[in-house]
């Protein structure tokens, strides 16, 4: 909304209507207001102070307006507002929604911005493929967040370990030393599919697969049920139930009795567990998932959120602005400096390398990945046939059938 402090002439109206300027030249005080729906809890308030006053200050006669959402009902709100409503310039999403937001018709495309300005070839691949639907570049990524391995460092020194495991070879081995009498060599619930998704991306599988347009379950390749047999393997090295996500019971309160050695989490799980059980404050590590070698990490889910601007906005070039800013070298580096989040770029993990957790996950942010690219992956999600497929196979059900139930399931619920 452009608000004027004098009035215009009718003629003068018009043309700054047909140019979108925010304000008219020899008529100071006008200001271009340009709104920004922020999630609840993904900045700090003092991060989006100071960002609002930095920006403004770069951008005389832009005036931010910042309004913090809640994730719950955010999925109708948005959608209502690309369609018909009153449509913020600037909205922040998680970064899987975005297929289902582009196929609305309703986001606007930045895909020269990205190649030209923005540097989209060093995004991390976990935020910015999710944010391309169709080759167009809807989603520019904000910040990242993936699971990293939270250990207890007396633990692993009373089994005489002295270092993080480079591969799963040696993971294994490392956990089977670590489950001993009463202690558990890793906490892991049977229902854990992020973590799930990360095995099979490594054996070169997929959850989902696009096919000539249609999307297909592919839980039941060879590749992925190599990922289902790894997480059996490691699984099976504690006293993880079966029929549960990580959520029930939640796992930080778990290991914060002291008897378990590990734990598959993001780094902010830490703060649950000091919570629960300050004794182990200095007593916690962290490292990346191993990969099947030790040429690199795991490869991870990356969650964590994309910035979109509505088709509609009536300030395409201040939005704009917006996202070049939050998404550039200079706030991304306070962001994760603040938040102990992921950039959205490798080459910019070095701010936090003071962060020991936050570090970790960097180097597994390299190699992190998104749930299928397909708009109706929320009704998978909502489903989720990957669970009960998962503890089928821990209870011994035949593998190949079990996944085949799913993959099937999965093809139905993906079927526009």
């Amino acid at each position: 909304m452009i608000r004027r402090t004098l009035a215009c002439s009718v003629a003068l109206v018009s043309v700054c209507a047909l140019n979108g300027c925010g304000a008219l030249p020899g008529f100071g005080g006008s200001t271009t207001k340009v709104t920004v729906w922020l999630m609840k809890d993904s900045a700090s308030d003092d991060f989006v102070q100071r960002f609002k006053k930095g920006f403004e200050k770069e951008h005389d006669g832009v005036e931010l307006d910042v309004r913090i959402q809640e994730w719950t009902g955010i999925n109708q709100k948005i959608t209502a507002a690309l369609k018909d409503g009153d449509v913020p310039d600037v909205i922040e999403v998680g970064n899987t929604q975005v297929p289902q937001y582009a196929a609305s018709g309703g986001l606007l495309d930045m895909t020269l911005e990205s190649l030209r300005d923005w540097g989209s070839d060093d995004w991390l691949p976990g935020l910015a493929q999710p944010g391309n639907v169709d080759g167009m570049q809807y989603g520019i990524p904000w910040y990242a967040a993936n699971r990293v391995v939270i250990y207890n460092k007396d633990l692993f020194a009373e089994a005489g370990i002295s270092k993080p495991p480079k591969d799963r070879a040696e993971w294994l081995a490392d956990t089977k030393k670590l489950n001993s009498g009463s202690r558990q060599g890793i906490y892991l619930a049977g229902q854990d599919w992020y973590t799930l998704a990360g095995f099979v991306w490594d054996e070169g599988g997929e959850l989902a697969q696009e096919d000539t347009g249609d999307w297909k379950g592919a839980l039941d390749s060879p590749a992925a049920l190599r990922g289902m047999d790894f997480y059996k393997q490691l699984q099976a090295l504690g006293r993880g139930p079966k029929n549960a996500d990580e959520e029930t019971p939640p796992q930080a309160g778990v290991f914060a009795r002291g008897d378990v050695a590990q734990m598959i989490a993001v780094p902010g799980a830490a703060r649950a567990i000091q919570k629960a059980n300050p004794k182990l404050a200095d007593k916690l590590g962290y490292f990346p998932i191993p990969g099947p070698t030790d040429a690199k990490p795991g490869a991870v889910f990356t969650g964590g959120s994309d910035l979109i601007i509505p088709r509609r906005t009536g300030h395409r070039a201040q939005a704009v602005q917006v996202v070049a800013a939050l998404t550039g070298q200079k706030w991304q580096t306070d962001l994760a400096m603040t938040m102990n989040y992921v950039p959205n770029k490798s080459r910019l993990a070095p701010a936090v390398e003071g962060q020991a957790g936050t570090a970790a996950m960097a180097k597994g942010a390299a190699q992190g990945r998104a749930t299928p690219n397909s708009p109706q992956w929320a009704a998978v999600e909502a489903d989720n046939p990957i669970k009960p497929y998962m503890t089928a196979v821990l209870a011994g059900d035949d593998p190949k059938k079990a996944a085949k139930t799913a993959s099937d399931r999965i093809t139905t619920l993906l079927f526009p």
